[in-house]
This record gives C-alpha cells, structure tokens and sequence, in this order.
C-alpha cells in the first residue's frame, strides 16, 4: 500500500489518506487500499482509530475528477458503489474512529470524515458538498450522513448550494466535535483515542453497537437494543474489575478485553 499509510501503537491504529501532491483525492487506488487497511484493522483489534490526511493542506480534498470525468453511468454507479462499501466497512468497525481533519474536507472527503464516529478539525479545515457545482450529486453517502449528523435543512443548503463552511462553522451546527490550533490537532486526537483506548473495550464496542443501532430505530425498540448490550458486559472480568475497583476506592487494573 502506498497511498493508504497505517500505524498501531499502544492501542491505536493511525490510518492516513497519503496523497498531498493531490491534495490526498480519492481515487480507485485509495479506496482499494483503504479496504485492505479496515482488513489490518480488522485483524489487529486496536481500541480506537484515528484517521487523517498527509502534509498540512488537505484531509480529503473529494474524489478525484480525472479519474470520474470520463466515466460513464455504469463505471460511475460501480465507482459509487465500490466507495460507498469502504465507507460503509469503516462506519461499522466495532471500535471507534476518529476523523483528525487537518485542511480540505471537500466531497469525497466531507462523506469520509462522516463515517466516522468522531470529527475533530484543524481550525484551517474546511468542509464541504460542491459536487452540485460539477454537475453530479454526493456519491460516497453525504446525502445520507450529512443529513443525519446536522440535520435536513443544512444539508441541503451545503448540498444544493456546493458552499463550504469553515471549522468555526462546522462546530456550531454540530459537524465537527471541536476545533484546535493546526499544530495542535493530531495530539489531540491521540489524546482523545488513547483515553477511549484505556476504557474497558467490550464495554466501548457495546456503546458504539447501541448507539448505532438504536438510532436506527424507536426510542422503546432502542432502550431495549441497549438493555441487551448492557447486559452482555456483565460477562466480562473487565466489569468486574472496574465495579470492585470503584467499591473499593482503587484504580483499575488495565482492562484486560477479557
């Protein structure tokens, strides 16, 4: 893999978009090698993912226009298809993502950065759909994530108008957890994935799986959906760890995954 860069230490596993001569665009080669990573991670079992674009311009600048522009309906739908099935791969790791968004989240970029579970965004970020403005539509699920993440009225405005918003903007409305200084940013989020890391990790991969299945539903069919996983931690030496330690006014031993 070249265009796709991987790294595990201490429970986390770095994934990084490595292509900054083209602003990091996604092309066939990209989605390719992002799909044998999400395989690594599969294998490796990291607690926590953090992924991020190479150089200081871009995180994902969107797909790349010299590759779609002479696509016909078929090769376009089968491109569509084969990003979409990544994305998908990734939004359903057990363990949680981190988006470390460090410039242009553009398209493709934008849709990347929201199949994970979290976005944290260099204050240079800037986010956006402008497909509109090249003549086609999201293709990678931004009319679908977009709209669940900050609802239906500003995905359209994003999408239909192709305008991009800065970081400031993409916080208020709720598209990005929060915002850092450029250099800053990858500490952060480190910072952030190694604290998740050190949680006992069924009980993290129970959340994620709770959170993402009840919001598909009623709120009652969701309560029941957590009540099962709730449940299922009560077969792990990690709970019975943590409730002892806490009972007895101690720190944890290191969860254990057990």
């Amino acid at each position: 893999m070249t265009t796709v860069l991987y790294d595990l230490a201490d429970m986390v596993a770095t994934v990084t978009i490595n292509r900054p001569d083209a602003l990091n665009a996604l092309n066939s080669d990209v989605l390719a090698d992002l799909d044998a990573v999400l395989d690594r991670i599969r294998s490796d079992q990291p607690r926590a993912v953090i992924l991020t674009g190479a150089g200081e311009k871009s995180f994902v600048a969107g797909a790349d226009i010299s590759e779609m522009a002479s696509m016909t309906v078929r090769e376009a739908q089968r491109f569509s298809q084969a990003g979409n099935a990544v994305f998908r791969r990734l939004e359903a790791l057990p363990m949680p993502t981190i988006a470390a968004v460090n410039g242009f989240a553009l398209g493709g970029g934008c849709e990347l950065a929201l199949s994970c579970d979290i976005r944290l965004a260099s204050a240079k970020a800037v986010f956006g759909q402008p497909e509109v403005g090249l003549g086609i539509t999201p293709g990678f699920g931004g009319t679908q994530r977009l709209a669940r993440t900050v609802g239906i009225g500003l995905a359209k405005e994003m999408i239909f108008s192709g305008r991009t918003i800065d970081a400031e903007r993409a916080w208020s409305i709720g598209l990005v957890n929060a915002v850092y200084e450029p250099e800053e940013l990858m500490a952060a989020a480190t910072k952030l994935a190694s604290g998740i890391a050190s949680k006992a990790p069924a009980a993290v991969r129970a959340a994620k799986a709770a959170i993402g299945l009840g919001i598909q539903t009623d709120i009652d069919s969701g309560i029941g959906i957590e009540a099962t996983y709730f449940a299922s931690c009560f077969e792990t030496e990690d709970q019975t760890e943590g409730m002892a330690a806490f009972v007895e006014k101690r720190k944890p031993a290191p969860f254990q995954d057990k």
